[in-house]
């Protein structure tokens, strides 16, 4: 271009940053909860030099940590306990859609919401459908209040193949199974970026 010549500027194209993944409830253990009762709080197991990206961690026996480990293999199980290590561990809660396993979520986040579990980061909790089809008000409702005391709280819907024993790929899930997969994601990477406290 010659100098003088008119210049006409090129708008410039600003696209919108992509939402931050926002919690919706309590993102870090809270300087005034009690820890439950010694027989209500899960056991904890030095799993050292074993860290996967993150670990699925069944409130009760039957919630489904295996079935969704099976679908990730950059996670593991924590089989019912607390994975305790040097470096600190990421959890996801595991708990089957109904009351007694939603009471066993609720006590494992009072659990680290006490701040008796140092190193413990909880990106949220994953509830698993016990049954196909629309879960009652109640179990809603309770689901809600549960979820206030983690970071993140997230539906998984029935899936029938593992009523059989059948494996299913991630590919082959439904479309909402995949997002919970993919929000899960999301919240543990941001989940590793906080100190846990």
């Amino acid at each position: 271009m010659t100098p003088g010549a008119d210049t006409i500027d090129e708008p410039i194209l600003v696209l919108p940053e992509e939402p931050p993944f926002v919690p919706t409830g309590a993102t870090r253990p809270q300087l005034s909860v009690p820890q439950p009762d010694h027989a209500d709080r899960l056991p904890r197991r030095d799993v050292s030099g074993r860290e996967p990206g993150f670990w699925w961690l069944g409130v009760q026996g039957g919630a489904g940590e295996t079935s969704l480990t099976r679908l990730d293999k950059n996670t593991k199980a924590a089989g019912h306990h607390w994975p305790v290590t040097e470096a600190g561990s990421v959890v996801v809660l595991v708990a089957r859609s109904n009351i007694p396993g939603l009471r066993a979520a609720r006590l494992a986040a009072t659990e680290w919401a006490s701040r008796s579990l140092p190193g413990i980061q909880v990106a949220g909790l994953v509830v698993m459908a016990d049954a196909p089809g629309r879960l009652p008000k109640e179990i809603r409702d309770f689901a809600r209040v549960v979820g206030g005391g983690v970071p993140h709280v997230w539906h998984f819907p029935w899936v029938d193949a593992w009523r059989y024993g059948h494996d299913v790929a991630p590919e082959d899930l439904p479309k909402e199974a995949r997002t919970v997969l993919e929000q899960v994601r999301l919240a543990v990477t941001a989940a590793a970026g906080l100190p846990a406290k």
